[in-house]
């Protein structure tokens, strides 16, 4: 489970730490108050994409920290991450000049794993998520998911890629021998660009955590060297004294038993100080004050960095970029050969890329039913009483890309006599939360925290009600994060927080109040449009949902 998390001069939060529990967790707050900031923060902390406009007003830098068991991870995941505790730690920060840092247990890591751990960890739906479900490319991606197809999927992208390769080769003999030369000269100069650098995925955090000490080697060594005396050195120095120390108390013990532990004490201290003295001694003797070290160092950090711009973004993307290359130049150095033979081959591939095809068609349509069946199973006590939901896989041989020839649409029916149609056409903005949260309920069985942003828009009253009993459900041996406007959710969870706003005449706080007893009633007062009027309806009608909900507020 998240454990906890702590955000720092993120948006309008300054420093504000969340401990949470397991079941489902609810942020409340009047529109504006920054409850999608907490979600936000989540992301971050994950590897969603960071944005310096996002660091708060007067800070230099944000930084968000969470803390998660470790066996919601993988044994191999733990092992690559060296992770052997039951806690462990994410910490990502970014400044104002665009530099990112990330941690893992307080060791560097890539954002790309952090996202990574993300996809073991969390399922985000925000707001932008129903728009998204509306989009033909989204459902194939879904039904994939369902199936369980990623094997057969990489293994069809590898055959797809293939035939690409091959298709590129028998252009490639096709080829004005001026157009070879032109093309092989780009490829060559851009390729031998990269191997002269022959940059490392870690070189560049590595001279990002050396380049500080050696700007101030001097500064360092001075230092040292004075540490070094006053310690060692000197006739005065801490060691020379302790060690006179020692010698009147070993003396003193032999007189009086009961100073020898003291005695054995300030000699272990003397110890210590020799060590740390040594330790000071062998670090200045490798001090490297050597000007052209650090002119190379940052000469080597900047062609890094236009490396990066040009082919990357990451030094990963620079070397794949040189492996392709490679591939490039290998296919035009050798597209003299037979033409027949790559044609050969070429159809050899086409032929089993659509027997492939064919078979990922036929996984698709057997998911295609089952999945529509649960689909249907999971949203009809939402409100639709006659629905009809349905998965269409339809096949297109003559257009094969590189997850197959099917074209994938959900297609839906909220009402009795109404036809099946795309849910684009259909659906409206309480329908497609609705669709969202069925979907979300049966594609995300085994990832052990679910994050919803707003998945109540655009419904309310009874709905309202079916929606808080589905994501209550929903929380049952995991974590569910929600971000809701309606009262007939809140009171279905089993953690309430109050996100609130305060504005200065400088400066703009969040506040995030864990809500029990009164408080909680109070809050479910407010969303359903009362006040904290004992006496009032609205009141009243809270303290009914809390106690439908089995939620004791006393």
């Amino acid at each position: 489970m998240l454990i906890s998390l702590r955000v720092q001069d993120f948006a309008i939060i300054s420093d504000i730490t969340l401990d949470f529990k397991t079941g489902l967790t609810v942020f409340s707050g009047e529109t504006g108050a920054g409850k999608s900031i907490v979600i936000e923060a989540l992301g971050f902390v994950l590897g969603a994409r960071g944005d310096v406009s996002a660091i708060k007003d007067g800070a230099e830098r944000m930084c968000v920290s969470a803390a998660f068991s470790s066996s919601l991870l993988d044994e191999t995941l733990r092992r690559e991450l060296q992770i052997s505790g039951d806690v462990f730690t994410l910490r990502r920060e970014l400044d104002r000049k665009g530099k990112g840092k990330a941690y893992v247990d307080g060791r560097p890591v890539t954002v790309a794993t952090l996202v990574k751990i993300g996809q073991q960890l969390v399922d985000f739906h925000g707001q932008h998520d129903h728009q998204s479900l509306l989009h033909a490319s989204v459902h194939l991606k879904l039904l994939d998911q369902f199936a369980g197809l990623e094997k057969h999927l990489h293994q069809f992208l590898q055959i797809y890629q293939k035939s690409q390769a091959l298709q590129a080769q028998l252009d490639a003999l096709h080829l004005s021998e001026q157009e070879k030369n032109r093309l092989l000269d780009l490829y060559s100069y851009q390729l031998q660009e990269i191997e002269n650098l022959h940059p490392s995925i870690d070189e560049e955090s590595q001279l990002e955590m050396n380049l500080p000490k050696l700007k101030h080697a001097g500064r360092l060594l001075e230092l040292a060297e004075n540490a070094y005396e006053q310690l060692y050195n000197a006739e005065d120095s801490a060691t020379a004294r302790t060690a006179k120390a020692v010698k009147s108390l070993e003396s003193m013990a032999e007189l009086d038993d009961n100073l020898a532990i003291l005695a054995q004490d300030v000699k272990n201290a003397l110890v210590t100080l020799e060590d740390a003295a040594s330790t000071l001694g062998s670090y200045k003797e490798g001090m490297n004050l050597d000007p052209d070290a650090l002119d190379k160092m940052l000469e080597r950090h900047e062609k890094l960095k236009r490396l990066k711009a040009k082919y990357g973004p990451e030094i990963l993307d620079v070397l794949n970029t040189a492996k392709d290359l490679q591939a490039k130049i290998s296919n035009l150095q050798h597209c003299a050969q037979h033409e027949q033979d790559v044609q050969n081959e070429l159809e050899i591939v086409r032929k089993k890329l659509l027997t492939d095809a064919r078979t990922l068609h036929e996984k698709r349509m057997k998911a295609a039913e089952k999945l529509a069946a649960l689909i249907t199973q999971q949203i009809r006590p939402l409100g639709f009483n006659q629905i009809k939901f349905s998965v269409s896989v339809e096949m297109d041989e003559e257009n094969i890309g590189p997850t197959g020839a099917d074209k994938v649409e959900f297609l839906f029916s909220p009402n009795p006599g109404q036809a099946l149609r795309p849910l684009k056409n259909i659906a409206s903005g309480g329908e497609i939360s609705r669709v969202m949260l069925g979907l979300k309920t049966v594609l995300a069985p085994t990832v052990p925290i679910m994050v919803f942003d707003e998945v109540d828009a655009g419904i309310g009253g009874e709905t309202g009600h079916l929606v808080g009993q589905k994501l209550r459900q929903a929380a049952q041996g995991r974590q569910v994060l929600c971000v809701t406007h309606l009262a007939q959710v809140a009171a279905q969870a089993d953690c309430n927080f109050h996100v609130a706003k305060k504005a200065s005449k400088n400066t703009t706080h969040v506040t995030i109040t864990p809500l029990v007893g009164e408080l909680l009633i109070q809050e479910i007062s407010r969303m359903l449009g009362g006040s904290a009027d004992t006496q009032g309806a609205a009141y009243k009608h809270a303290q009914e949902l809390l106690q439908q909900a089995g939620r004791n507020c006393k």
